[in-house]
């Protein structure tokens, strides 16, 4: 297993994804966060949301799939390293990656910009699990679909736009129409940075968005290890 996971994070390391994964959400604070005031609540959370809606939206399921169409997957499943296998240590590296994302984010904007961070760490571990959760366990699902890497990657952007405008990501919720905003409120990346502004302006996570992230979570995961094939 620890020979996969080097041979896997090396791997990873190339992937020019990996690498947007990271930069976007870093160049999307730096273009905004000269112009934020003392004590903003959206901007970090927004680009945090957009990391973690990259890594489980477009990176997971393409390299999945790609994976799957490659036949990897199957000449694993002759070896003593079962694709199973293979499949925890993507998750616990994509994991990583999304947790470096957002560790730059939030080390970059407290330092540079000196931008407001929270108080509670707890809150804030708890939905970014959450919400990293809902995502991956679509992610999952589109890599258990898709018929291969490219279809993934396309139906991962498909999907991660919609889902982007819907939780106020490309723009603000309060300038959207009602309606789109509430239906915004009960999508996974929807609710996800919901409860990140929320932790933001030191207050609680609310319930619901919180559910959401969690019935996603185990909803989709469940319907992705229902469909997903290894070869």
């Amino acid at each position: 297993m620890m020979k996969l996971a080097i041979a896997e994070t090396k791997l990873l390391t190339r992937e020019p994804g990996a690498l947007f994964s990271l930069l976007i959400p870093l160049f999307i604070l730096v273009v905004f966060g000269s112009s934020i005031e003392p004590g903003d609540t959206v901007l970090l959370p927004m680009a945090l949301a957009i990391a973690v809606g990259l890594v489980g939206l477009y990176l997971l399921p393409t390299t999945l799939a790609t994976y799957r169409e490659r036949g990897i997957l199957r000449r694993l499943s002759t070896t003593p390293v079962r694709p199973g296998n293979l499949l925890v240590v993507q998750l616990l590296l994509q994991l990583v990656l999304a947790v470096t994302a957002c560790g730059l984010l939030v080390a970059g904007a407290g330092t540079v910009l000196s931008a407001h961070l929270p108080t509670g760490v707890l809150p804030g571990v708890l939905v970014f699990l959450l919400g990293t959760a809902g995502m991956f366990a679509i992610g999952l699902l589109v890599a258990a679909l898709a018929p291969s890497g490219r279809a993934a990657n396309g139906i991962g952007v498909l999907l991660y736009f919609p889902m982007a405008y819907l939780a106020g990501l490309i723009q603000p919720t309060h300038q959207m129409p009602a309606i789109v905003a509430r239906i915004g409120e009960y999508t996974p990346l929807g609710a996800f940075g919901q409860s990140l502004r929320e932790v933001w302006a030191g207050s609680a996570p609310s319930p619901l968005p919180l559910g959401v992230m969690a019935v996603y979570a185990l909803v989709i995961s469940i319907a992705a290890a229902k469909f997903f094939r290894w070869e």
